[in-house]
This record gives C-alpha cells, structure tokens and sequence, in this order.
C-alpha cells in the first residue's frame, strides 16, 4: 500500500473516530441535562423565593408568586429595552406589593441590575442588587453583603419623598454616597426612583395584567 493510501486510511479512520466521541458527548451532555435540569429549576426558584421574601415577608402574601408573574416590556424607566420580570405579590386575591426588575445603565463600570419590591401604596418594601461590577470595597457597598446602605431606601415613596430629594448628598440629595465613590450611589438612586415614577404610572396595568412570564421560563 502507498504512503498516500495509508494516510488516507488514517485520515478516514481517525474522522470516524472523532464524529463518533462527538457523538457520544453530545448525548452525554443531553442526558445529563435531562437529569439535572429539574434539580436546577428547583434551585432557581428556592434562589427567587428567598430574594423575594427578604424585600415582603412571606406572612404578608399567600398567592404563588413564582407563577404569578409578567413580563414588562422594554422601559426606559426600567433602564431596558429587553423585556423584564415582575413578581406579584396578594393576600387573600388582594395586591399586597410587586417586585420590578430594574437596571441602572450609568453605573462606574457599567450597568447595575437590581429588584425593587413596591408596596401596592407605593411605598418600597425593600431593594437588592442582583448584579454588578463596581469596584471592590468602593463601589460594591450597594451589595447587601458589603454594606446596609441600600436598606435606607425602605418605606421610601414618591409621596414622602420629593423627586429633588432622589439624589445623593452631593447633588443636592438627601442619600449618603460612599467615600470615594458617588458614580455608584447615584446611578441607583436615580434607577430606584425611575423605577418608583413607572410604578405610580402604571400601577392598575401591573396587578391586573394577565400575560405569565412563564412562557420564558419554558424556554
């Protein structure tokens, strides 16, 4: 046999080979998949429902909230042009609060994802950033785990609390910023309260809409 017909040979066996370890990969990453993906489901949902109670207690509601959702579409309130999720919260079939996604775009390095739990009179319940880059030991003090200052946004409102008075202290404001860094507080008291003014004009749209936003979590 020739050189040339012996490399192609190999060429050829080595090819089948290969398709056939791709093969088997791709079914062992389905496989595993199908095994794991309710367990990671189930782990999703424990994750939202211990965000959730931390902004409303869970005695304060009794409906199912991971189902009782909507998907609200782009908002230049909200900080997005994508759609994003709200959670709603009822007690004996009455609105209690709603949880909003919301996203600052203007933080020091780069956007600041966050919840904002509303009470149904307007009030917040309670806000966390769920994610961000701001610098380390500066900027990421509006992280609950560094720091309690986004706590101070609690029972908060348009109604007690003049727009001019969602600023920080250096723009006139009445919230603190950080030594060292105004860039990160400001961009979210700016966002919570956006946030604030799309809640008030869209109060009835938000509790009485009917879409699920569980057609995303299908796909």
């Amino acid at each position: 046999m020739s050189n040339s017909s012996l490399l192609g040979k190999m060429i050829t066996q080595n090819g089948f080979i290969l398709a056939v370890f791709a093969t088997v990969c791709v079914g062992l990453i389905a496989t595993t998949y199908s095994i794991t993906k309710d367990t990671i489901a189930g782990e999703m949902k424990s994750a939202l429902a211990r965000t959730l109670n931390e902004l409303v207690d869970a005695t304060q509601y009794d409906n199912d909230v991971y189902h009782d959702c909507i998907l609200i579409p782009g908002s230049e309130l909200l900080g997005s042009s994508e759609p994003l999720m709200a959670y709603r919260m009822r007690k004996d079939s009455r609105p209690v609060a709603i949880i909003l996604e919301s996203i600052a775009p203007n933080g020091y390095s780069g956007k600041i994802k966050m919840v904002v739990g509303v009470f149904y009179d307007g009030s917040i319940a309670g806000v966390r950033v769920t994610a961000h880059k701001e610098t380390p030991g500066l900027g990421d003090k509006i992280d609950i785990s560094k720091s309690d200052w986004i706590t101070s946004f609690n029972g908060l409102s348009l109604g007690n609390t003049s727009i001019s008075q969602w600023k920080v202290a250096k723009d006139g404001g009445q919230f603190d910023a950080f030594t060292g860094a105004t860039i990160t507080p400001r961009a979210v008291v700016n966002q919570i309260a956006k946030t604030l003014e799309f809640y008030q004009e869209n109060k009835s749209w938000l509790f009485n809409q009917q879409q699920s936003c569980n057609s995303k979590d299908s796909k």
